[in-house]
Parts: structure tokens; C-alpha cells; sequence
């Protein structure tokens, strides 16, 4: 899945995602047509914020602008709002 897929999939600025924490790499797995959601694994553990840290810094990075966790913060599924 490229950068123009995912820029497709944001809804008035909000990408829904949900996360597997503690996996052996930070990547996109594809998206869950029936859930409506991109599944994501995350390197980081569920522990400290580590994986939530890592979900904003990987998303910032791949779409170049400013990410933050609008709702999910303690669970596997998040709201992402993706800023300009």
C-alpha cells in the first residue's frame, strides 16, 4: 500500500487504524474493507505509550504532516486526525 492509497482512506482528516503492538517491524498490513480501518503492526510495546509514540512518529513521517491520536489511546483501535 503507497502514500496516494493511504491519502484516499483519510476521511476529513481522520484515519482510522487498528494497531498489533510488539510486532517484529513497524508496518502497514493492508486494509480491513469490512471493519473499515488500515491495519497496522507496531514495533513498540503497549507499554509507557511506546506504541502510540511510534504510530504518530510513523504515520508523521510517511504522510509528512502533523499526527496526533484523536480517540484509542488504550486500545487496539485508534482515531488518528492527520493535521497540515
Amino acid at each position: 500500500m503507497d502514500l496516494v492509497d493511504i491519502e484516499k482512506l483519510i476521511n476529513n482528516s481522520y484515519l482510522k487504524i487498528l494497531v498489533k503492538p510488539n510486532s517484529s517491524k513497524t508496518e502497514i498490513i493492508g486494509w480491513d474493507e469490512e471493519r473499515k480501518l488500515l491495519r497496522v503492526n507496531i514495533h513498540g510495546k503497549p507499554v509507557d505509550n511506546d506504541a502510540n509514540k511510534e504510530v504518530i512518529k510513523f504515520f508523521s513521517k510517511l504522510l509528512k504532516k502533523k499526527v496526533s491520536i484523536k480517540s484509542g489511546l488504550k486500545n487496539k483501535e485508534k482515531l488518528l486526525y492527520i493535521g497540515i
